[in-house]
């Protein structure tokens, strides 16, 4: 493969993450790369194994490195400094480690990161510090390291980079915001001016279909779904994502539970693949992003925006997801059931055309993985030569 980026990295992430492998996967196709995805086993710390693992969707090389259970919580991490043995398999696996980026995904490499000698690169896509049942004080402290030893800092909302910058002494200066994206096989050649025809599994649905997809969890906010399902009788509803995350929050769990056991307008499929995703989204006749107000999602990027943005069909959203506070009108953020049931009304009578197909579809164009690898690459490239490097 002819890649198009001198630099060379090695990337540690976590290939159960679909927009983790799709940022890996686009990068690899503009400089080499190899990617290292941690394997959390009970006696870890005694195993030595490093094994390949390869992922078709999208085609990416991955080597799998056990590390103990629970070892990034404290004190396990500074008794058994798995870190070190983590940057030798990785410089081991690298041709030139001085001259190779460092790519941490996570902030728990931050030691890692400090005994690699070529330039580091910390790519944020959450606001770990928010994650539940995490220790705030021992997170900030190991994003803080990483800030301090990165040449490169990429979150990727505009809010984690505020955090970074003001909760974690992180430059200004090596900041470049790189959102989630779509893959370029789900653009469109021209604007979308009627919704596809939904995949086989969704017979029996009866047009309008309101869609949503992703994971149905904690994040959706169920109490308003119930609620706009229950109020619009002539719209049909479609869930693609897997529903068995446990949800806390007892009225949004019963509410799940309500609509999980409804039949008739509503269809629930599980779990699709990744790259099967966009025919669902081009199939809709409104996507739907019900994201509840918490963190960290409030703080993210909307994985599942920048796929129906592909598609071209209306998008409404709740005001739970900050970065899409930004996107309209590309979307409409509503933030109320009354809202929502007012602007399904409104979309009906225009026949789900709301005029923005084509500026949707445009703005797409600059949205995929491999415009976020080009910019990535590009800045990479720049400061390469300025970056710290480790005797």
């Amino acid at each position: 493969m002819s890649r198009q980026c001198s630099s060379s990295a090695s990337i540690l992430f976590d290939s159960r993450s679909p927009w983790l492998v799709e940022f890996a996967a686009a990068l690899a196709r503009r400089m080499e790369v190899t990617a290292y995805s941690a394997v959390p086993r009970s006696l870890g710390w005694f195993s030595k194994r490093l094994q390949k693992a390869v992922l078709h969707d999208p085609p990416l090389e991955v080597v799998e490195f056990p590390v103990q259970r629970g070892y990034f919580s404290f004190p396990l991490r500074h008794i058994l400094k798995e870190h070190r043995r983590i940057a030798k398999w990785i410089q081991s696996g690298a041709r030139d480690p001085g001259a190779t980026w460092l790519v941490c995904c996570y902030p728990h490499y931050s030691k890692v990161a400090e005994l690699w000698p070529g330039p580091v690169m910390y790519y944020a896509t959450d606001l770990f510090t928010r994650y539940e049942g995490r220790s705030y004080r021992n997170i900030a402290s190991m994003e803080m390291a990483l800030c301090r030893r990165a040449s490169l800092v990429c979150p990727n909302s505009q809010r984690i980079a505020d955090h970074l910058v003001s909760g974690c002494a992180c430059a200004a200066e090596r900041i470049l915001v790189l959102p989630n994206a779509v893959r370029g096989s789900s653009l469109l050649p021209v604007p979308a001016a009627a919704p596809f025809e939904l995949p086989s599994d969704c017979a029996g649905l009866r047009r309008p279909v309101a869609g949503v997809i992703g994971n149905m969890g904690p994040n959706v906010d169920w109490v308003l779904l119930e609620q706009v399902v229950t109020a619009t009788p002539w719209l049909f509803w479609l869930f693609v994502g897997p529903s068995a995350a446990r949800i806390g929050d007892p009225a949004q769990n019963m509410a799940r539970a309500r609509m999980l056991a409804a039949e008739g307008r509503i269809r629930f499929l599980g779990s699709r693949p990744y790259g099967e995703l966009r025919a669902y989204a081009r199939g809709l006749d409104v996507a739907v992003l019900p994201y509840r107000k918490r963190e960290p999602t409030y703080s993210g990027s909307s994985t599942r925006f920048y796929e129906h943005l592909a598609a071209c069909r209306p998008i409404l959203a709740t005001d739970g997801f900050e970065e899409l506070l930004h996107k309209e009108p590309l979307l409409q953020v509503l933030r109320s059931p009354a809202d929502w049931i007012d602007a399904l009304h409104q979309l009906r009578e225009q026949q789900f055309h709301d005029g923005f197909e084509a500026a949707r579809w445009q703005q797409s164009r600059h949205e995929t993985w491999e415009a976020r690898a080009e910019s990535l690459c590009a800045e990479m490239m720049v400061r390469r030569a300025a970056a710290p490097v480790l005797a």
